[in-house]
């Protein structure tokens, strides 16, 4: 058996003492259950056990974050909600190199304890045999930049809009225009899939048209994730569509297909995959329960996605710009050697963000994707485009907005219009 071991740190609110909680763990979700059972001898406890590596204990809580926990027997004390960072390490040979196996013993049953009033999975230390069977991205940051032809800046996109309810000739004028505005990259929305009023191989068709049209014309062909997302039966089907129609990437919903689909759609995808995590906030809003970006983004690389959202900074959802800027670098940070896996930047992205976004990240190796920032700019969509190079060529210069905006009409348009 492999003596390989995967080690799994956890975020604990818990009434009782850190190191029982954590035996709690350890136990549910290796060789035991609430009481000791026939067979579950010393001999079959350390081969196959969970142990338990590291407590740090944090501040404690008066309140609880979740209901349905179980207080200790107490007298006359009013209970205190401990907090800490427990790493728990799992035997490799208790389920080998498969991920849904692997979550079914990292995460489980371990979010329904009564012992817990909070728990967060917050980092995935994996052994290389993982790469084994899951093949990570096969395109990644290079392969994208080649494909799409975009050097010594991110990569400038935006999206579809409106989301949903264009027929596929209502669509071919829009592509048509996003595609001779300049953009590298254009992507459907995560809400448009393979509807009736629209089907799939009818879009490629009328995209495709458009985008070599363009192609001709401008000598630059830009980059098209088509929504593929769908039953595993159906992604190679849809793959196989937008590969033979010459399209260059395609996306999927991480979290409505399953990472094992994924993993799927990797073995015999020739395209990149642009991994859309819609549904993530269910997965991590509560910051007592769910999962972390960092143990997430690891398992969608291993899966192979190549391209995968952050959110970007002063986003319109929940996410702070903290937790932006730790996703980011997560998904730049290599594993087993290599993996990385272009960051993509979307959700109230304009031209004016570029500045602080180099700033803070230090990185060009991004996505920087922008709807209304793009396509409201009044310029008209050009201009919008525009207005997104030349802010980050403010930001790569070291020269404020203001200042390069003297110059550049786009960009003081863009100031006008959204900096407030």
């Amino acid at each position: 058996m492999s003596q390989a071991r995967v080690l799994a740190t956890y975020l604990i609110e818990t009434p009782y003492s850190l190191e029982y909680a954590a035996q709690v763990m350890a136990g549910e979700q290796s060789t035991g259950t609430f009481i000791s059972v026939p067979g579950e001898t010393q001999e079959i406890k350390e081969k196959f056990g969970a142990r338990v590596v590291e407590v740090q204990e944090l501040e404690s809580s008066e309140t609880p974050s979740l209901p349905g926990f179980k207080l200790p027997k107490r007298v006359n004390e009013k209970p205190v909600f401990r907090r800490g960072l427990v790493t728990l390490s799992f035997p490799f040979h208790n389920f080998g190199p498969s991920i849904p196996n692997l979550l079914a013993t990292v995460a489980g049953n371990l979010y329904e304890l009564r012992e817990f009033s909070g728990l967060r999975l917050m980092d995935l230390d994996l052994p290389f045999e993982f790469t084994e069977v899951y093949l990570g991205p096969k395109f990644g940051i290079e392969g994208t930049r080649k494909l799409a032809g975009v050097y010594g800046r991110p990569i400038i996109g935006t999206i579809i809009k409106p989301s949903i309810g264009l027929s596929p000739e209502e669509l071919r004028p829009v592509v048509r225009e996003l595609a001779m505005a300049g953009l590298d990259f254009i992507k459907d929305d995560e809400l448009n899939g393979n509807p009736p009023y629209a089907p799939l191989q009818q879009r490629v068709k009328v995209v495709m048209e458009e985008i070599e049209r363009v192609a001709d014309i401008t000598g630059k062909k830009v980059m098209y994730a088509f929504n593929i997302t769908g039953d595993i039966d159906e992604l190679k089907r849809n793959h196989d569509l937008v590969y033979d129609a010459g399209g260059t990437c395609v996306m999927v919903s991480i979290n409505s297909v399953g990472l094992p689909a994924v993993a799927h759609l990797r073995k015999y995808s020739e395209l990149p995959i642009h991994g859309h995590r819609n549904q993530w906030g269910a997965m991590t809003r509560c910051p007592l329960l769910g999962m972390e970006f960092r143990a997430y983004q690891k398992l969608c690389r291993l899966v192979g996605v190549d391209h995968l959202h952050t959110n970007g900074l002063n986003n319109k959802f929940f996410e702070s710009n903290e937790s932006v800027l730790n996703s980011v670098n997560d998904c730049l940070t290599p594993m087993f050697g290599g993996l990385t896996v272009m960051p993509v930047l979307s959700s109230g992205q304009w031209a004016g963000m570029a500045v602080e976004s180099y700033t803070k990240m230090q990185t060009i190796d991004v996505m920087n994707i922008a709807g209304g920032g793009i396509l409201a700019h009044p310029g008209g969509t050009a201009a919008g485009v525009k207005s997104m190079i030349q802010g980050w060529e403010a930001a790569l210069s070291g020269i404020s907005l203001e200042e390069y905006a003297k110059t550049n009409t786009e960009l003081r348009q863009a100031i006008e219009k959204f900096g407030s």
